[in-house]
């Protein structure tokens, strides 16, 4: 392989998707980060831009395309373009027909071959049957949230065979990562100060099973829970029929596991529910939120919801939004049916035209958006722990944070609205909440809760890892 000689050695990144291809990013970072290479947030002065891309629906390649176009248009003369990912392994070869510039390819399990890509003289790829990368810890990773949390990858691929979803032909087979590994890079994470540590996999509740492994995740948890120190663990995604009374017991066994289940359901109704192959009926559902509700009285749940699955009939749907009224959910994420040629549900008999999904959309948003109004207000005069995290992005006058109940990047955040007596950010205060603002609380510190200072909160925002 030719390599190129006495070109630049700035590198700009772009990650989009789910937080597991944040991770992969990451690694590709740390990687060209230790070759010596330098981060450049300006797509114009960057020699190399890699852009990872997600593949998971229609709207998501869109994404993809328009993101490589963008940084087409504003690279500079000479510069390279680096597309990896998911997209690149289903559809590379529209993505070169699209794009013909692009200097090299990374299927989505050939993140460590980024070193090549970037320094090969002449157009390539790499892209081989490895449908997903799981990162160890050998291979450098440069962490790129603000520096109170990361994610922490444990599993890849899917076992699961919903009939909307193609993530296990774009990802493969579920595969975990050994116990060890995981606690491995669990205490490099604490040692580097990282507070929070998010847990991800396409689904936690299927950790191990590949192995015949029982109880493989409530094990790695009360592993996780040994080690001392004041940190959070938080789960990303928990299914309702893998959410074990062994797993609620430990997390009200230690305030350290955030108390957050992000727990998808798509529907309510039994038909549709039997049509998307899920595993649960409405009874269980609803059953396992009460149980939530009585065994963690102050637990946070959030679902995902699906509108206009094929077949989905008007009282179906008003099923769905008669159970966003009487169960109320902390935060929906709701996503209108998107027909994928690959899954199963293509196949299937009566598609709903766009107008009557987006009709649904629109109604089941509003009905959401009354409910978090008022789950919202309910914490008016309480007081939450609070880590903030930087200023607000509208004002200089704000700050923003988050208590255990908001997910960094898909939940809400809380606005402080009078910060006197804070000195850093990454750090813990006591938070009254005074007011709402759609999915936000507003409040304002009373006490600091913590002595650990992690920087300054002169500076506009806290600096990566």
């Amino acid at each position: 392989m030719k390599r190129l000689k006495n070109f630049g050695n700035k590198i700009h990144f772009v990650s989009l998707g789910c937080s597991r291809n944040l991770v992969d990013t990451e690694v590709m970072l740390g990687i060209l980060l230790k070759a010596g290479y330098e981060v450049t947030h300006q797509i114009e002065r960057a020699d190399y831009l890699v852009v990872n891309t997600c593949g998971f629906l229609a709207s998501a390649r869109q994404e993809s395309c328009d993101t490589i176009e963008s940084l087409f248009e504003g690279k500079k003369k000479g510069a390279k373009v680096v597309v990896a990912g998911c997209m690149v392994q289903k559809h590379k070869e529209e993505l070169r027909a699209k794009f013909p510039g692009i200097h090299y390819f990374l299927g989505s399990g050939d993140m460590e071959k980024i070193l090549e890509a970037v320094q090969s003289a002449d157009p390539g790829e790499a892209v081989t049957s490895a449908r997903s990368y799981l990162e160890w810890g050998e291979v450098p990773r440069q962490i790129s949230t603000p520096k109170n949390y990361a994610y922490l990858k444990i599993a890849e691929g899917c076992a699961k065979q919903c009939a909307f979803c193609i993530i296990p032909k774009i990802k493969g087979p579920l595969r975990s990562k050994p116990q060890a590994q995981v606690l491995k890079e669990f205490d490099a994470l604490l040692s580097h100060g990282v507070h929070e540590i998010i847990l991800i996999a396409q689904d936690l509740g299927d950790y191990g099973k590949e192995r015949k492994e029982i109880g493989a995740l409530e094990g790695l948890i009360r592993e996780m829970l040994k080690r001392k120190g004041d940190f959070w663990i938080r789960f990303l995604y928990l299914y309702p029929d893998e959410i074990t009374e062994e797993l609620l017991a430990l997390m009200g066994s230690d305030s350290r596991i955030c108390a957050y289940l992000d727990m998808p359901i798509q529907h309510i109704n039994d038909k549709m529910l039997k049509a998307m192959r899920r595993k649960t009926s409405r009874e269980q559902i609803i059953h396992t939120i009460q149980t939530l509700r009585t065994k963690l009285p102050g637990a946070v749940i959030r679902t995902s919801l699906m509108v206009g699955f094929p077949g989905e009939t008007e009282e179906q749907f008003e099923e769905l939004v008669q159970f966003v009224k009487e169960h109320p959910l902390d935060n929906i994420g709701i996503f209108k049916y998107s027909r994928e040629e690959e899954s199963p549900s293509a196949k299937m008999e009566g598609h709903l035209p766009e107008d009557i999904k987006q009709a649904r959309y629109e109604k089941l948003a509003e009905t959401q958006m009354k409910v978090v109004g008022m789950r919202n207000r309910s914490f008016i005069g309480k007081k939450l722990q609070v880590i903030i995290e930087g200023y607000h992005p509208d004002s200089p006058y704000l700050m923003r944070g988050r208590f255990y109940g908001q997910c960094p990047e898909i939940d809400g955040q809380v606005i402080i609205n009078d910060a006197r007596g804070v000195d850093a950010f990454g750090k813990f205060y006591e938070v009254e909440i005074t007011d709402v603002a759609d999915y936000d609380l507003i409040g304002k510190v009373v006490s600091h809760l913590d002595v650990k200072k992690t920087s300054s909160p002169k500076a506009n925002k806290l600096s990566l890892a």
